[in-house]
């Protein structure tokens, strides 16, 4: 099968890609290193991660090792919640630029709905009082209109959002005039998310799933960790993989795109060695029949300390 998704703005997305999230700066560097020896050619970021400047240096070291052009490598950021006021989204994406030391990203997106207020640009988690400073004047339309600048200005080839909601989601899309290329959310066989599945089709809207494993070391609501699942470690015997690998295969399958996190090398190898065997209609069936409905979530926004008091707060 196709190892990419053409984005609704002619970009070409690999469907795997190495997550970097909570990855430590000091070993991201390497990590992102071995998975482009090991093949990906998608790196995701974010400037809430800290820790650009690493995904950065090993994108630098890679390039400069192998002798391939930037232009092979899909890197994705996302604008931290602290920038979603008026200027905010160019000052931060050439922060992040800068950063990661590129021209361009190839996809920036929203990175979650809740505007923040920062005393400077690096406290991405302002609190105030023991809550998250929440910015109740965040305008969605008017940060998505700084988000189609920033694409006019050349400083990202495609633009997209994380963790909206279906209404916010419409919202953006009935008035854009650039529509999000991709909407990054919480993805996985025990949250399937069919309602937000068939809106983002409907508007030509590729889903990239974070979590895709289920988030390793955190339980979901039901108190399940999806790497133990009797169905998947089933599968996963049938075919001589790992469950983790049958997960992936599940989404990429489906053309949803999977951003697995690792630092350990091998990990990093065998989460892109999902191409060799295909799952067989019974085995996509009985792995859908797992969705756990929003029981299967793992990050709730509304848990963080000020958020839920927040009109755009998710969940």
């Amino acid at each position: 099968m196709e190892k990419t998704v053409t984005l609704s703005c002619g970009s070409r997305m690999p469907l795997v890609g190495l997550g970097c999230w909570q990855s430590p700066p000091e070993q991201v560097t390497q990590a992102v290193e071995a998975a482009l020896d090991a093949g990906y050619r998608h790196i995701d970021t974010a400037y809430n991660y800290l820790n650009e400047e690493a995904v950065g240096a090993g994108l630098r070291n890679w390039l400069a090792k192998t002798g391939k052009n930037r232009s092979e490598v899909f890197v994705v950021t996302k604008l931290p919640m602290i920038g979603m006021h008026e200027g905010g989204v160019e000052k931060f994406l050439k922060r992040s630029l800068k950063k990661l030391q590129l021209d361009y990203v190839d996809l920036y997106l929203v990175h979650g709905p809740v505007g923040l207020i920062g005393k400077d640009e690096d406290d991405v988690f302002p609190v105030v009082d023991g809550k998250l400073n929440v910015d109740f004047g965040t305008d969605l339309i008017a940060v998505w209109k700084e988000m189609e600048k920033v694409k006019a200005l050349g400083l990202t080839r495609s633009i997209g959002v994380s963790n909206f909601t279906i209404p916010q989601l419409r919202k953006i899309c009935a008035v854009a005039k650039v529509k999000p290329s991709v909407h990054q959310i919480e993805l996985n066989a025990h949250f399937q998310q069919h309602d937000m599945q068939e809106l983002c089709k409907s508007h030509n809207v590729a889903i990239t799933a974070y979590a895709p494993l289920g988030s390793p070391g955190r339980k979901n609501l039901s108190g399940c960790t999806m790497l133990e699942d009797p169905v998947v470690r089933l599968v996963a015997e049938r075919h001589g993989v790992s469950s983790a690998q049958v997960l992936l295969r599940f989404l990429v399958q489906q053309g949803i795109i999977a951003i697995p996190k690792s630092v350990t090398p091998s990990r990093i190898v065998a989460n892109n060695d999902v191409w060799k065997f295909a799952l067989s209609d019974t085995e996509m069936a009985a792995l859908k029949s797992l969705d756990k409905g929003p029981e299967g979530r793992t990050f709730v926004f509304a848990t963080r300390p000020g958020l839920a008091d927040h009109p755009e707060c998710p969940h």
